[in-house]
């Protein structure tokens, strides 16, 4: 009987097979199938809850000490030139298969719940599993080359999902962006990965890796060159998870649904980057200076996340630019040659995010009942307050979530975001400053928002506020109604959530709590699975002088946010307008304006792409169709002119010869 490693290959395949199966009745049947809603959900969370089934087991294979598997057929082959596709299956990959099956498994039972009264309901359980079989395959993918076709079918996936809405032009718009802007870190991981197959002739991991460091020390490659061609493959993970400065499509796409976001903005999606970083870390390893690139772009990311963050009032969009932070914190590690710490948090934040985004959603969907489906009201932290009360298992969790984020122990976050700072600490301390002032400022805004949402009044019924937010974005009171559902909210205040949507909430809060005790670093369980090694010198090493003078501080200042957050959103004894928005107008206008970064891409690339476009059509419509043109006329004229002389009578023929010839003559003469 085959092991699981070996039917590994039947992980992304089920998922694919269930939106193969309902994808082809949408088409052929589409009124039968959307009736079908039931059916669909419970057919396409059984694949999926297949393939999570199967990913256990192989994980259960790679912690009881299984080798690697690695699967390959050839796909092409021409001359010596053999291409090969298949998959593989070690530590790395089974973890991060039930990492993404976990999350996708609970997201679909999540969304039964809130996309309940969607007319897409079907359409979105189809690109659900869509994207969580191209996911899978991209997981296990055992070289560039087929890592890049599922790394385009997930970007696919997303513009599909972050659009699913398509009758909003905030939703469309968002998609339109999340798709130009990862086309141009995919443009250069593409030729990152056709130049390091010039170079090496393969496109397997460990391959490039000694064949790239052979090639420059022979002198056929320059060192150069081979940095470049490292950093050009590292822009496909700077667009997909969100790396300054291709983060920007990140906090837009917070118009798709809820579910999508903790899905794919979350926990699996753009933590594809970060897993690709770790996968090439035989690449990048020998060139110090391509390390040092991506621990400086991932510490300004995590702080320009943070610094962002503290102004948002829509509270998705406030988790979206923590997200843009946490992943920061990722490639710092990644940057720092620590890929099991940047593994490690990408884990622990997996499961904390994705609760605090379903968690909004929840809060989102109870909102509505109230203010109507407009997000502009059911988003906005202003009219929220009170929430506690009215949602306690929501409430509850989004506590935890602030607190595992914020670096609390002995919740998950801690741990992972610890051993970062430890490894930054050692090996780059001017950037360790920046990530252990962004721990601070992440505690207090996660706890901003926790005390914007739920605790103090509700005040979703103010009249003057809605009229006010919906003034701010240009709207009136009767474009509300233009989201997903088909009516105004009419309650007086929210309800919780029901079980489809609590229960995936219960759920992720375990991990959230108790996942970051399997990374300790006197003994990681994570790092023994992932690399053995490494675990066990960190282990040999380990001293409590050292580790309780950095945790302590990292602690402190967290403590520290949490206590500004306390004193002037609970307590209300700190107006932090007055003490900071009025004093420093300037910083405050650079934070609400997400850093300008917004305005500078439209005014060089948006205005300046329609500017060039203007005088790329001047040149066309005055030059190409003027020589056109004027071809077209002396064709025309010359025509007209040389009619007169088709008189069909050889003696005038004769004579026209007679006469050129003289003519020739003459010149020719005169030119002796």
């Amino acid at each position: 009987m085959p092991s699981a490693a070996e039917l590994a290959w039947l992980i992304p395949v089920l998922p694919l097979v269930g939106a193969s199966i309902t994808g082809l009745g949408l088409i052929s049947f589409n009124r039968t199938v959307n009736r079908l809603r039931k059916p669909v959900a419970w057919l396409l969370i059984s694949c999926v809850g297949a393939a999570a089934v199967l990913s256990y087991a192989v994980l259960a294979q790679q912690l009881a000490g299984a080798p690697p598997t690695e699967v390959l057929f050839n796909w092409a082959s021409a001359g010596t030139f053999n291409l090969q596709m298949g998959f593989r299956v070690d530590a790395l990959g089974a973890v991060m298969l039930s990492l993404v099956t976990t999350i996708a498994v609970l997201v679909m039972v999540y969304s039964d719940g809130y996309m309940a009264h969607d007319k897409g309901y079907v359409r979105f359980f189809t690109y659900l599993a869509l994207f969580s079989s191209s996911m899978l395959g991209l997981v296990i993918s055992p070289n560039l080359l087929e890592i890049y076709v599922f790394w385009e079918l997930v970007g696919m996936c997303s513009y599909l999902l972050v659009g699913f809405w398509y009758d909003r032009d905030g939703a469309a718009n968002a998609a339109q962006k999340a798709f130009v802007v990862n086309r141009v870190g995919d443009f250069g991981l593409l030729l990152g990965i056709l130049g390091l197959f010039w170079a090496t002739g393969s496109f397997g991991f460990e391959e490039i890796g000694s064949r790239l460091q052979e090639a420059v020390a022979g002198g056929s490659v320059s060192n150069a060159a081979a940095i470049l061609l490292c950093l050009l493959v590292f822009m496909g993970p700077m667009a997909k998870s969100a790396q300054f400065p291709l983060h920007v499509w990140l906090p837009d796409a917070m118009e798709g649904p809820t579910p999508i976001s903790a899905l794919i903005h979350a926990a699996t999606m753009v933590a594809a980057g970060v897993f690709l970083v770790a996968r090439l870390q035989p690449v990048y390893e020998p060139f110090p200076a391509v390390q040092a690139t991506i621990a400086v772009v991932g510490t300004i990311t995590l702080v320009l996340g943070a610094s962002i963050a503290l102004t948002q009032m829509d509270l998705k969009k406030g988790l979206a630019y923590s997200t843009v932070s946490q992943l920061g914190y990722m490639m710092l590690a990644m940057g720092c040659g620590a890929p099991v710490a940047g593994m490690f948090h990408l884990v622990t934040h997996a499961f904390f995010k994705a609760m605090l985004f379903l968690g909004s959603g929840s809060v989102i969907h109870a909102m509505e009942e109230v203010v109507g489906h407009e997000p502009v009201l059911a988003q906005d932290m202003r009219l929220m307050g009170g929430l506690r009360k009215h949602m306690p298992i929501t409430s509850s969790t989004f506590l935890i979530g602030c607190v595992a984020i914020a670096g609390i122990p002995p919740l998950a976050g801690f741990w992972s975001k610890d051993e970062i700072l430890g490894v930054a600490f050692g090996s780059f301390p001017v950037l360790w400053v920046a990530g252990f002032i962004t721990a601070g400022m992440t505690a207090f805004y996660m706890f901003r928002l926790y005390f914007l949402t739920f605790e103090g009044e509700f005040r979703g019924n103010d009249q003057a506020m809605r009229a006010q937010l919906l003034a701010e974005a240009g709207k009136t009171t009767d474009d509300q109604g233009d989201g997903h559902g088909d009516d105004h909210g009419h309650a007086s205040h929210p309800h919780e959530s029901g079980w489809q949507m609590a229960m995936p909430l219960a759920v992720l809060a375990v991990p959230s709590v108790l996942v970051g005790l399997l990374g300790t670093p006197w003994n990681s369980r994570f790092g023994n699975l992932l690399d053995p090694k490494e675990a066990a010198e960190v282990a040999e090493h380990f001293s409590w002088s050292e580790f309780l003078p950095l945790a302590g501080a990292s602690v402190g200042i967290s403590i520290a946010g949490i206590t500004v957050a306390v004193l002037a959103y609970a307590l209300h004894k700190i107006d932090l307008g007055k003490a900071v928005a009025a004093r420093f107008p300037a910083l405050n206008a650079f934070l609400a304006n997400k850093w300008y970064l917004d305005a500078i891409n439209d005014k060089l690339f948006v205005q300046g792409s329609r500017k060039l476009a203007r005088q790329v059509l001047e040149v066309d419509s005055k030059v190409v169709d003027g020589v056109v043109n004027l071809t077209g006329l002396v064709t025309l004229g010359s025509g007209e002119g040389l009619k007169y002389f088709e008189t069909g009578r050889a003696q005038f023929y004769a004579l026209i010869v007679f006469g050129g010839v003289i003519a020739l003559v003459v010149l020719f003469g005169s030119l002796g």
